[in-house]
C-alpha cells in the first residue's frame, strides 16, 4: 500500500536538502531543517497522545514553525482542523468542539488547555524519518465553509483523497498546472497555511522545487516587490486593486511570473486589463471547498473561459440528465482529492455528494465544442466576499428579526475592495425606518462581518416573478 499524505511532502523536503524551501523574515530554512521541525513537532503531538483520527486544531499564522505543525499534525494521522482569523468567539468554539488537541502560535488566541507551538518544538528530534501514520478512511482534515449558515460546514477529506491529489506529485500535474509550477519559485505566503488554497500552492511551490517566502502584513504591490516573489495567490477585490495601484504608480515587478485568482468568478474585461498592466501572469482557477480544483485557465486561454477541466465534469439539465455542448447547466464533478461529505451532516451530505461519486457544484455553466468551460451563473443564493461563499438565507432571516424590518432580500454587489458585498433590500415595519447601521451590527454580530450588509435600500414591496416568488434577480439588477 503506498504511503499515505503527506508522505510524498517529507520526500520532497528530504530531497531538497540543504536548499531554502522557506524563507520568513530575515530567516532561510531548508529542506532538512524543515523536516526537523516536522520530527520535533510530530514527537511532541505523539508524547501527549495524539493518535490516528483524533482531531487536532491549528490556530498558527505563516512561519517554518507552522508549516512544519500542519505537516505534522498529518504524519501523525490527525483529523486537522485549521482556524482561521475572523471568526466570531461562537463560531471558533463550534470548529474546537470536537478537538482534542488545540495548537497555536498566536498570544492572544490560545484557548484553555491549548499547547503552544513552542512547548511541541521542544521535543526531541530523534533524526529519522517520520512514521506516517495516517490510515485511508480516515478524516485527514476539515476544510471548513465560511459559516454564513450560521456555523461553518465542514468539509470531510479523507487521507486516501489527499494522497490522491496531484500537488506534490509532477507527474499527475494537468497541463495548466504543468505551465503554473515552474512560474512558483518564489512563492509568497501570507494569512494562515491552515488555508486550503494556500497550503496546496505551498506544495505546488515545494514540488517545482520553489521557495516559500512569508509576509505576516502584506500589502500588494509592496510585498511582491520587497521579497522579489514569482507568484501569489489573489482575489479578485485584491487583483483590481493591485491594476490599479501599479498603473497609478508602476513598480518594478519584473519577477513576478504568476498570480492565482480562484474564489470568484473573473470577467474578461478585467482579466485584459490585468494582463495590459501585469503582463501574462493571472491564472484563473474554478474549484470548491467541496472538490479541489475543478479547472484553470493559463494566461494564454480565452479571457473568460477556465479552461479544459482535467477531471470528471457533466453539465445536466433539471432532470440530471446530460445536456451538449453549448448548454448551460448544473456542473457536476468528480475529482481524486474530493470530499467525502460533511462532518455530521448526513441530510446535507447526501444532497451535494450525490451516487456515482458525483458533487453537485451548483453552479450553471457549459461546455463549448473545445472542451473548455464557462461560467454563466450560480444555482445557489450566494454572496462571495474575499473569495469566501456566504448564503443570503441566513442573512435575510436575522434581518426580518429586527423590529424595524417586515420583509428582508439581500442580493451580491459589485464592491471594489471584497469583489462581492451584501445589498440589503428592505420593507420597513409599519411606521419605523430601518437604519444600516444597526441592521450592519445585528448581522456582524449574528454571522460575522463578512456578512453585514454595507448598502440597505429601502422599497415598498418586492418584485415578484411570474410564479410568484420574489424577484431578486430584479433586485439586483436595480442595483447595478
Amino acid at each position: 500500500m503506498a504511503e499515505q499524505f503527506p508522505g510524498a511532502v517529507l520526500d520532497l523536503l528530504e530531497a531538497a536538502g540543504d536548499r531554502p524551501v522557506f524563507e520568513h523574515g530575515d530567516r532561510a530554512v531548508s529542506g532538512h531543517q524543515l523536516l526537523a521541525l516536522v520530527r520535533r513537532v510530530t514527537n511532541g503531538l505523539r508524547a501527549r497522545g495524539v493518535r490516528p483520527g483524533d482531531g487536532v486544531a491549528l490556530l498558527l499564522g505563516v512561519t517554518p514553525e507552522a508549516f512544519a505543525a500542519v505537516l505534522a499534525a498529518h504524519t501523525a494521522g490527525a483529523r486537522v482542523v485549521g482556524v482561521r482569523p475572523g471568526l466570531t468567539d461562537a463560531q471558533r468554539e463550534h470548529l474546537l468542539a470536537d478537538t482534542a488537541v488545540q495548537v497555536t502560535d498566536r498570544p492572544d488566541g490560545t484557548a484553555a488547555g491549548a499547547l503552544t507551538l513552542s512547548d511541541l518544538l521542544a521535543a526531541e528530534d530523534d533524526g529519522t524519518r517520520p512514521h506516517v501514520s495516517g490510515r485511508p478512511q480516515d478524516v485527514a482534515r476539515l476544510v471548513h465553509t465560511s459559516g454564513s449558515t450560521g456555523m461553518p460546514k465542514a468539509c470531510a477529506q479523507t487521507y486516501a483523497a489527499m494522497t490522491a491529489a496531484w500537488v506534490a506529485h509532477p507527474d499527475r500535474w494537468p497541463p495548466a498546472v504543468r505551465e503554473l509550477a515552474p512560474r512558483l519559485r518564489r512563492f509568497l505566503v501570507f494569512g494562515t497555511l491552515a488555508s486550503q488554497v494556500m497550503m496546496e500552492y505551498g506544495l505546488l511551490a515545494l514540488a517545482a522545487g520553489g521557495t516559500l517566502v512569508a509576509d505576516d502584513h502584506p500589502s500588494f504591490p509592496d510585498s511582491l516587490v520587497r521579497h522579489r516573489a514569482t507568484g501569489s495567490v489573489i482575489t479578485v477585490a485584491r487583483l483590481t486593486r493591485l491594476v490599479a495601484d501599479v498603473r497609478e504608480r508602476p513598480v518594478d515587478l519584473g519577477a513576478l511570473r504568476a498570480l492565482m485568482v480562484s474564489g470568484s468568478p473573473v470577467d474578461a474585461a478585467r482579466l485584459r486589463q490585468a494582463a495590459d498592466v501585469l503582463g501574462p501572469v493571472v491564472f484563473h482557477g474554478y474549484g470548491q471547498t467541496e472538490t479541489g480544483m475543478i479547472s484553470m485557465a493559463t494566461p494564454y486561454d480565452e479571457p473568460g473561459s477556465l479552461g479544459v477541466p482535467p477531471v470528471d465534469l457533466e453539465v445536466r439539465d433539471a432532470d440530471g440528465r446530460p445536456l451538449p455542448p453549448g448548454a448551460d447547466g448544473e456542473l457536476y464533478v468528480r475529482t481524486p482529492s474530493q470530499g467525502c461529505g460533511y462532518w455530521s451532516e448526513p441530510g446535507l451530505s447526501a444532497e451535494v455528494f450525490t451516487t456515482g461519486g458525483w458533487v453537485r457544484t451548483r453552479d450553471i455553466g457549459h461546455l463549448d465544442t473545445r472542451g473548455r468551460l464557462w461560467l454563466t451563473g450560480r444555482a445557489r443564493d450566494v454572496i462571495i466576499v474575499n473569495a469566501n461563499v456566504h448564503y443570503a438565507g441566513p442573512v435575510e432571516r436575522v434581518l426580518a428579526a429586527h423590529p424595524s424590518v417586515a420583509e428582508a432580500y439581500v442580493v451580491a454587489a459589485p464592491d471594489e475592495h471584497t469583489g462581492e458585498a451584501v445589498h440589503a433590500y428592505v420593507v420597513p415595519a409599519p411606521g419605523r425606518t430601518p437604519r444600516l447601521g444597526e441592521l450592519h451590527a445585528l448581522v456582524a454580530a449574528e454571522l460575522g462581518e463578512a456578512t453585514a450588509p454595507t448598502r440597505l435600500t429601502l422599497i415598498e414591496e418586492v418584485p415578484l416573478t411570474p410564479a410568484g416568488k420574489p424577484d431578486k434577480r430584479a433586485l439586483a439588477e436595480r442595483g447595478r
